[in-house]
């Protein structure tokens, strides 16, 4: 199998960057392209007692094992497979069952912040920032953390102005100087990822 292409998706939280990263995804053969979720290299807690795992900051580069997946990506790049770990939010630390990854000729690595580390910048072929404006974005946050994780609106507003924004400001926002390509709107900007989608096809011919 020739060299896999790196797709690197990364932007605030609610910009849509998942919505991006899942609609190149279904536009493909499951046989032909894998996901990352950078969500899933949190550093393992285990060793820690659980008054000190609630203190994680998630939105903080060094909350990241980015050692293990620039590890994971030059393995697969190599044609080797790869044990993801699996993170759980609910103990604040990683599972012992992992998920196997075999090389594919696509790899999409989809995160906050994919395109901080200069190592993984490296790596990846094609990188992308979803620019989306920064009240949609709370408001994504907002239903999503009520809806599914059942968080109260004023937890989720807190944590946002005391955590979320102001590490945005200053991790993830600034990495969009290192993005190929800036996609407005996420995964409601259905022209934007129709190219990706023909460049990525162009690539693989």
């Amino acid at each position: 199998m020739k060299k896999p292409i790196l797709i690197g998706i990364t932007g605030g939280t609610g910009s849509g960057k998942s919505s991006i990263a899942k609609a190149i995804y279904e536009n493909f053969n499951e046989d032909c392209i894998g996901m990352i979720q950078e969500d899933s290299y949190y550093k393992d807690q285990s060793h820690l007692a659980m008054e000190e795992r609630v203190k994680t900051n998630y939105d903080h580069p060094m909350a990241f094992d980015n050692d293990l997946l620039v590890e994971h990506l030059k393995a697969l790049l190599t044609g080797n497979r790869i044990e993801m770990p699996i993170y759980d939010f609910s103990i604040h630390t990683r599972k012992k069952e992992k998920i196997v990854l075999e090389p594919k000729e696509i790899i999409i690595v989809e995160g906050i912040l994919v395109l901080e580390d200069e190592r993984i910048r490296d790596l990846l072929d094609i990188k992308i920032y979803v620019d989306t404006d920064a009240d949609v974005r709370i408001i994504r946050r907002i239903v999503r953390d009520i809806n599914e994780r059942g968080r109260t609106l004023e937890s989720v507003i807190e944590q946002y102005l005391s955590v979320v924004r102001p590490m945005h400001l200053q991790f993830t926002e600034p990495t969009k100087r290192h993005a190929d390509i800036i996609i407005p709107e996420g995964g409601q900007n259905k022209v934007a990822i129709d190219i990706m989608v023909s460049k990525i096809k162009q690539i693989l011919k």
